[in-house]
């Protein structure tokens, strides 16, 4: 698949964001069945479904560019959105060199790395960009290494620190969280930082998790698909920015339901980076909105299932009750058991 990018869009004030039709049919349909309930659901990230969101371990799509002046926007307005604690300055050199790896022999048509030693080239030609640096040199950058190749890559990046057999939140560049905080989060473990989350502790989600993650291997990433809904294409719900969108929640109407209402997927991609032992965990969001989503008659049905039966502790977890009801209404009419 050759890899086109679209016009700027805009993620926030006139949200101009669409998705071309190629873009929605490799959209992560997240449901594999008409009922949802937790599961660990993690797989090898083992490239499979040329042209799909599996492809390639860090997916780049049509809506690169936007995503990029989105993150610089969501940077200059609030700097604490990376942050890097001291004892993981390898891991983030670590994850720089892993992802320009990746999208040099992914996506050479835009991105190209050589390296003769510790002296590194790194070439970005989506975004204009030719670097010459002095590899574990901060100051051969314009800024700090998570921080530079965060701005050219699609989706969040938390970095977990692995001691005492718990992972720890110690660094991140997180511009566009499901409702969540990397300022918040910073320095908590697995479990606490996942403490929100309704009913999985009790089912034993989280443990199961853990242990798994904490022997991930180097050279042996594994993926899961998480979902929520948004309200217009919003790749910023922080809570540092909830005054801006929380009231959207109470907006929705039977009229503007198919318009305003976004399904939020995200692929969540664990690696181990082999310098520092750290954890990447790579959160690349995908919204589509329900008038999008419905041109997949069987999308539109399963969707209506699922959500129509969603525990309501679930429901309200992820932000959904003031309008989950029109939703599943209007979704009615795309299920003909309805």
């Amino acid at each position: 698949m050759s890899l086109t990018f679209k016009p700027v869009g805009s993620y926030h004030q006139d949200f101009s964001f669409r998705n071309s039709e190629e873009a929605i049919q490799r959209f992560p349909f997240p449901f594999p069945e008409d009922q949802y309930m937790y599961s660990v659901n993690l797989e090898p990230a083992t490239s499979r479904n040329p042209g799909s969101i599996f492809e390639h371990c860090f997916d780049i799509d049509e809506h690169y560019r936007s995503e990029m002046v989105e993150r610089n926007r969501v940077l200059e307005r609030d700097p604490r959105r990376c942050l890097v604690m001291p004892h993981m300055q390898t891991a983030a050199w670590d994850t720089l060199a892993m992802l320009m790896e990746h999208l040099s022999q992914d996506y050479p048509q835009w991105f190209a790395l050589s390296r003769d030693g510790d002296q590194w080239q790194w070439q970005n030609h989506a975004l204009g960009i030719d670097q010459r640096f002095t590899y574990g040199d901060a100051d051969t950058l314009p800024c700090e290494p998570l921080e530079y190749i965060g701005r050219q890559v699609q989706g969040d990046f938390a970095l977990l620190d692995q001691r005492e057999g718990d992972l720890f939140m110690d660094a991140g560049i997180v511009t566009c969280p499901a409702d969540w905080s990397l300022a918040f989060d910073a320095g908590m473990s697995f479990k606490q930082w996942h403490s929100p989350v309704p009913m999985a502790h009790q089912m034993g989600v989280f443990d199961r998790a853990l242990k798994y993650l904490v022997n991930i291997q180097v050279g042996q990433p594994v993926r899961r698909l998480n979902w929520t809904l948004t309200i217009n294409p919003r790749l910023d719900t922080s809570p540092e920015t909830f005054h801006e969108w929380g009231s959207d929640r109470a907006s929705i109407t039977p009229g503007n339901v198919g318009s305003l209402v976004h399904l939020r997927v995200e692929l969540q991609v664990m690696a181990r980076l082999p310098r520092s032992n750290a954890l990447m965990f790579s959160i690349r969001t995908y919204l589509i909105s329900m008038d999008e989503l419905v041109t997949q008659p069987a999308w539109a049905q399963r969707l209506h299932r699922v959500l129509r039966d969603l525990p309501d502790a679930i429901a309200d977890y992820k932000g959904m009750t003031l309008y989950r009801q029109t939703l599943v209404d209007w979704l009615s009419q795309f299920d003909s058991q309805a």
